[in-house]
This record gives structure tokens, C-alpha cells and sequence, in this order.
């Protein structure tokens, strides 16, 4: 695998608010594509999150967008592949996808050394760019604000039972960020009724959230997991809809300004 551009940057950085959408990248190394069906569906991919996010980049909210498939390495595991959650769950390399179907012909699984290679290609250029703007908008604001945007199936039985509320969001159990920009956030959805939430719930946040999220420095993180259904037609992910998912944009649209209103 030579050298790629492994991200991109969607609007300036102009406020102490930046959002990350790890896994919204369907780009795969042509030594991957012809090994399976799931390398050529990308089944698991959060479609369409950085469509739900770009109109933010207009307020001067810095983006950072995934280009490659979480199949190629997942952006949200941490370099070590330490589980985040109990049960079952997926990988740094991915070797099933969510609902158990290989991504590996039996025997040609990557061994160490590839996986080394993607870290090094892949999520180390990734997380170095990550980590360089939160702490240049620490700097000179004084405190930044990381939103790590995903979506995901509303029912996946092999990971969680039972179909997800639409608004997951993860505070690593109130310990990622302040606990008063933890009840901004709350308090907001708990003004709506177009959509069900829980906080802290099936997902606390991944290792984006929990590595970032430092809050005694100054930077606060959260994680806002999407259930699928409620922005698009699940029989067909890879279509975009921007009049089905109006509502849940003018949703994030309040939840940003409510994180920008905010300040230590």
C-alpha cells in the first residue's frame, strides 16, 4: 500500500468546535476489492454522515473526514486493539463484518506486520491531523470541543438486542467532557419529541472520544452515534435523501450552536 491521502478537511477551523466523521470513508485499496461481497458493499460504512454535517463547515466548524473504509482499519479502535466494550464487538483490522460475514477468505487474514503497515499509512496520518487541530483550537480559544459523528443500522442483532434509539450519545460516562456541556447537550434533546435518544446507553463512546476527551486540559469530547432509520431507507443506505433527513440536520444544526454557545 504506497502513501495516501487518508482524510479530508471540510471547512476552516474558526470556532472552538470541530467535527470528526471516522467512519463515513468507502475508498478501498485495489489489493482489497475483489476479495468478497462485503469489500464491495462497505455494509457497515456511516453513509452519508459528512452529507449531514457540511452545511456546519459554514460557521466556520472544522470537519475532518475518513476517505478509507473502516474495513481497511478502524479509525475508532485504539492502536493496541484493546476492546472498548464487553461481548461481541469488531476490531483495529476488521475481520467480520457487523453481522458475521468474513471479510477474509479462512487463511488469508492480515497478519501482524500488515497490520502494522495500515497503522502507519492509515491511522497514524489520521490521528496526527486530528490531534494537531484540537490542540491548535485549545490554543487559541482557550478550550475546544470535539463532536465524533457516526451512524450505524438500527438493529444489528449480533451486537446489541433490540432496535437503537435514534440519538445515541456517549460522554465515556460523564468523564470525556464537562458535566455542564454534558447537560447542554441533554437538555437539548430533551426539548424535542421527533427523536428518541439516550445518553450513555449501548455507546459511551469509542477511542476517539475517550482519548480526546480531556477535560481538566481543556478538551471536551462526545459521541453521537445515528440510528440509520430515521435519516434514510435502510433496504437502500447508499442513497441520500436530503428532504428524508431535513429534520435530524436541523437537529445537529441546534446541537452545534448550543456547543459553540457554550464556554467553560
Amino acid at each position: 500500500m504506497s502513501n495516501r491521502i487518508v482524510y479530508r478537511q471540510l471547512g476552516g477551523s474558526q470556532v472552538p468546535l470541530m467535527i470528526n466523521v471516522p467512519h463515513a470513508g468507502t475508498r478501498v485499496p485495489e489489493e482489497l476489492t475483489g476479495n468478497n461481497a462485503p469489500w464491495r458493499r462497505l455494509p457497515d460504512t456511516d453513509w452519508h454522515v459528512d452529507k449531514l454535517v457540511l452545511p456546519l463547515a459554514d460557521v466556520g466548524i472544522g470537519i475532518q473526514v475518513a476517505e478509507y473504509s473502516r474495513y481497511v482499519i478502524d479509525l475508532n479502535r485504539p492502536p493496541d486493539n484493546a476492546p472498548l466494550y464487553p461481548g461481541a464487538g469488531t476490531g483495529l483490522v476488521p475481520l467480520k463484518t457487523f453481522s458475521g460475514d468474513p471479510l477474509y477468505p479462512p487463511g488469508s487474514e492480515p497478519e501482524s506486520a500488515a497490520i502494522e503497515d495500515r497503522i502507519t499509512r492509515f491511522w497514524t496520518p489520521y490521528h496526527r491531523r486530528l490531534a494537531a487541530s484540537l490542540e491548535d483550537l485549545q490554543q487559541r480559544y482557550g478550550h475546544a470541543i470535539l463532536l465524533d459523528a457516526h451512524s450505524i443500522a438500527s438493529r444489528v442483532p449480533r451486537l446489541f438486542p433490540g432496535q437503537l434509539p435514534d440519538i445515541n450519545l456517549g460522554f465515556n460516562d460523564g468523564q470525556s467532557c464537562a458535566p455542564e456541556l454534558a447537560e447542554v447537550v441533554t437538555d437539548l434533546m430533551a426539548s424535542q419529541t421527533r427523536f428518541s435518544w439516550v445518553a450513555d446507553g449501548r455507546f459511551k463512546g469509542g477511542y476517539i472520544t475517550r482519548h480526546y476527551g480531556q477535560p481538566a486540559r481543556g478538551l471536551h469530547a462526545l459521541q453521537i452515534e445515528i440510528s440509520q432509520a430515521c435519516y434514510l431507507d435502510e433496504q437502500n443506505p447508499a442513497d441520500f435523501s436530503p428532504d428524508r433527513a431535513a429534520d435530524l440536520m436541523a437537529l445537529l444544526d441546534s446541537l452545534a450552536r448550543r456547543l459553540l454557545d457554550w464556554r467553560p
